[in-house]
């Protein structure tokens, strides 16, 4: 996932938070951040955590979610504005985005325009990516039918028209190619097959930089005007949070300051750090999941795409394990943990029935606890 947004709106401070690491550049000027810094994070998970304590393995491995902290962009960034062709380049190069959008009053920390207003912000960013993506749709475009012309014998589908049409006019109009519109099976595979570079195609999450205060309050001015926004262009999934408290709850635990660390968290009544969640979803968004292997060694969270089968998810692990694949045994967490009786072995969920032997054709579902059988070559 890549975290965009403007200049001086907390991507880095974020992406530092999510890291658990100083290493991205936070401050108060524009393009502090050129080169894009990544990471990865740890995805939190119970079950995870429960198994590791059950066995207790020397290797301990949970799924991860790899980030791009992506400098700022800005108005004309599409067409070279502050570097912005260069950052454009790096968005187009992840999965999926965070869209980091500002919320919150200071003096201190300057806006590129000199004013708040996310939906102002908002359009811009949404503005930067349809044009880079326009770009993108005409150059493919232009050459598919400099292709015809050279050959008299080609002849592009009606549908080539049907979608390319589409997507130029929606792009034209500054409308995001992935939301808002019910594209068909076949225009989704011309996609797929003419552009599939396209930024506004990737799933986006909507996050929200509030001030520590507003976050405790429950909110502020703008989240309603930035939730009406992404409702009116298609809908997406919108996190409100509070840099400012989460560097506050961070410098706590790592001082060790457990009554500073209590009474912050007091201060949410029966809410916590917002840091977890947006992990999870940034790795939901991405259409993944994980199985589990578990043993006396290791535990680990295996991550694959969703509806993938038995030998694919066994490809993850070694490529001979997917051409040598001859069946997985397997049981879910849940039944798991409500046969186990806290032996570190599986002889309590095959007693109950629940340990079972699938083929080739069965689709691996989350947070399956995986054993997977293979010829060797």
């Amino acid at each position: 996932m890549g975290i965009v947004g403007l200049p001086n709106i907390g991507k880095s401070s974020l992406f530092n938070l999510l890291s658990e690491s100083a290493q991205a550049d936070a401050e108060n000027y524009p393009f502090c951040t050129i080169d894009p810094n990544t990471t990865r994070c740890a995805v939190p998970d119970k079950r995870y955590e429960a198994l590791v304590n059950i066995w207790k393995p020397p290797s301990q491995y949970p799924a991860y979610l790899h980030l791009v902290d992506i400098a700022g962009l800005i108005k004309g960034a599409s067409e070279g504005a502050g570097l912005g062709n260069a950052f454009l380049s790096h968005i187009q190069s992840v999965d999926g985005i965070f869209h980091l959008v500002r919320a919150f009053d200071s003096k201190e920390v300057t806006h590129v325009e000199d004013s708040i207003d996310p939906e102002r912000d908002l359009d811009t960013i949404t503005a930067e990516l349809c044009k880079k993506d326009l770009a993108y749709v005409l150059t493919q475009r232009e050459a598919r039918e400099k292709d015809v012309k050279k050959n008299p014998t080609m002849k592009l589908p009606p549908l080539f028209f049907t979608v390319m049409d589409k997507v130029q006019d929606m792009l034209e109009n500054n409308q995001p190619l992935g939301r808002g519109c019910e594209w068909t099976a076949p225009e989704v595979d011309k996609i797929n097959e003419l552009i599939p570079g396209c930024i506004t195609l990737k799933p986006t999450v909507y996050l929200v930089n509030c001030s520590e205060k507003s976050f405790v309050l429950g909110g502020n001015r703008y989240i309603k005007k930035i939730k009406e926004w992404v409702e009116s262009h298609g809908g997406g999934l919108v996190i409100p949070f509070s840099v400012e408290f989460e560097e506050n709850l961070s410098a706590l635990r790592k001082a060790g300051d457990l009554d500073g660390e209590k009474a912050l968290l007091d201060s949410l009544n029966g809410r916590g750090s917002v840091l977890p969640r947006i992990v999870k979803c940034g790795y939901k968004q991405l259409k993944l999941m994980y199985y589990f292997t578990a043993g006396e060694k290791e535990v680990r969270c295996w991550t694959v795409a969703r509806g993938a089968t038995a030998p694919q998810a066994a490809g993850v692990i070694h490529t001979d394990f997917e051409a040598g694949f001859i069946k997985l045994e397997c049981c879910s967490y849940d039944d798991f943990m409500e046969c186990n009786k806290g032996e570190k072995s599986m002889a309590s969920v095959k007693a109950a029935g629940k340990y079972r032997q699938e083929g080739k054709n069965y689709v691996v579902q989350d947070g399956d606890i995986c054993h997977f059988l293979f010829n060797k070559a």
